[in-house]
């Protein structure tokens, strides 16, 4: 226990370093537009007069706890019941003890490294530790919105991002379920989120805010301080990229590292408690609400549209993915609807202030339907044991929506495309421009996570070991793990 601690606060050291590597200001991009969640920006002298509205502050205090609900008890319990009985309790204590140790290392250095402008080489990847331990934040102190001269408490928008930040790594859970250590998950959630979540939301999400961009020339030297992807004009509302991409993949190498589950394919491992399953998997839908709507960190009529969006899309994919297992399989069942669920509300999440209604029920069934084909054929073929099907909900559903946004969010198929700040109105769009944006989101989210993932499992597995012995694990991880059970009937 005493090297875990150690090695977690060598973790949170190394996060402080990572930052500080090189000192040369990167060079400066073409002037982008702002279409993610954005940091703490100063405005100029010609900006509007800031002013924090009272509305908005409380709704994002509400989608804070909305998004703290998906985590636990809503994707606990979503896991929870997928797994076999004596593994129950483990599952649901990896998910809370994740978020706990997250929000943790968000306060003390995530924050700062994911949403202050960086600098040198890597400032386009890392940000600063300008406020690390939270330093300089007060009740005072304010963050931007997607509107001009509007602006949040900084302390809202911290515990919002707080609650994406400790969600994501919680989802890599899902797969490696039921086989490894608990010390070893929380070392390697550490890891990860040092070098892969951080990075990842830097490079997303971070910009100076809507108001640096006042001219043309100010607004291409506000976009060269913005994180890579930001500067390549992709387009990720809510975290197709930053959550879902990087969370799926990171399942997937911790799945294949691992290696199977003691029994998998020769004998029957079905979900224990479906009823939990989709209690968790309605928690989800309701907290996504809060995950999506909150995103634009302000109550307008675009809020209105994303939770639209966030509705239909959702109900499209539940359906599309029990209508095709109905005419494949024979039966609809409880745990495809959920999953379906599911689905559509991760490829709706990078999606959901771009495009319109229809877009967003059309991106939901082809969600639901390419989802249920990677967890059923896909997962068979290649022969992988993702415990949950964290990578093929999360990860395929993830680019299905990052992808589908460059598609759908074109404004002669209902979409809204993205904002020009300088001209201060719609930009100009283009579907094989944005698309090609979104490509850039994909891979890089995609090849960091699996080779960071890969890195700390490494790092992990040689430390401490990732997985319980067979024994233990037949046993089950709520009694060798924990020392308690579950159920006690």
């Amino acid at each position: 226990m005493r090297k875990i601690l150690l090695l977690i606060a060598l973790c949170a050291s190394l996060g402080a370093v990572a930052p500080s590597f090189a000192e040369e200001k990167p060079a400066e991009e073409p002037a982008a537009t702002a279409q993610a969640a954005p940091a703490e920006a100063a405005a100029p002298a010609a900006a509007p007069a800031q002013t924090v509205n009272k509305g908005d502050t409380a709704w994002m205090l509400m989608a804070t706890v909305l998004v703290i609900l998906m985590t636990i008890p809503g994707l606990a319990l979503f896991y929870g019941g997928m797994v076999r009985t004596k593994n129950m309790l483990a599952t649901l204590m990896q998910v809370f003890a994740t978020f706990c140790l997250l929000a943790v290392l968000w306060a003390v250095y995530g924050y700062s490294v994911a949403f202050t402008e960086g600098h040198g080489l890597l400032g386009s990847v890392f940000g600063s530790l300008d406020k690390m331990f939270l330093r300089g934040v007060t009740p005072d102190s304010v963050a931007a919105t997607f509107s001009k001269g509007a602006y949040v408490p900084e302390y809202v928008y911290i515990v919002f991002q707080l609650t994406f930040a400790a969600i994501t790594p919680a989802l890599i859970v899902g797969a490696f379920a039921e086989r490894m250590r608990f010390s070893a998950v929380l070392l390697f959630m550490a890891l990860w989120f040092t070098f892969s979540y951080l990075p990842i939301a830097h490079m997303v999400w971070y910009w100076a805010g809507p108001d640096a961009y006042t001219d043309a020339a100010a607004g291409e030297a506000a976009t060269a301080t913005a994180g890579f992807l930001f500067q390549k004009g992709a387009l990720d509302f809510a975290g197709g990229t930053v959550v879902h991409i990087n969370a799926g993949i990171a399942g997937l190498v911790g799945a294949l590292m691992l290696g199977k589950r003691v029994g998998f394919g020769k004998e029957a491992m079905p979900p224990h408690s479906l009823t939990m399953t989709m209690v968790g998997a309605s928690l989800l839908w309701v907290g996504w609400f809060g995950f999506n709507v909150g995103s634009n960190l302000e109550a307008t009529g675009l809020a209105a549209m994303v939770m639209a969006n966030t509705l239909l899309a959702t109900a499209a994919a539940a359906l599309g993915w029990m209508f095709v297992e109905w005419a494949v399989r024979g039966k609809p069942t409880m745990l495809g609807i959920a999953s379906g669920a599911v689905a559509g509300l991760v490829a709706i999440t990078p999606a959901c202030g771009f495009v319109g209604p229809m877009g967003a029920i059309v991106l939901g069934i082809i969600a639901g339907v390419v989802c249920l084909w990677a967890v059923v054929w896909l997962k068979a073929k290649l022969g992988y044991d993702d415990s949950l099907d964290v990578f093929g909900v999360h990860c395929i559903g993830g680019i299905i929506g990052a992808l589908g946004t460059g598609i759908f969010s074109a404004p002669y198929l209902g979409g809204t495309s993205w904002y020009d700040y300088v001209a201060n109105g719609p930009g100009e769009y283009s579907m094989a421009g944005q698309v090609t944006s979104q490509l850039w989101a994909v891979c890089v989210s995609f090849i960091w996570s699996g080779v960071v993932a890969a890195i700390c499992y490494k790092i992990v597995d040689v430390v401490i070991g990732l997985r319980v012995t067979e024994e233990n694990e037949r046993e089950g991880l709520d009694e060798t793990q924990h020392g308690e059970r579950a159920y006690y009937l």
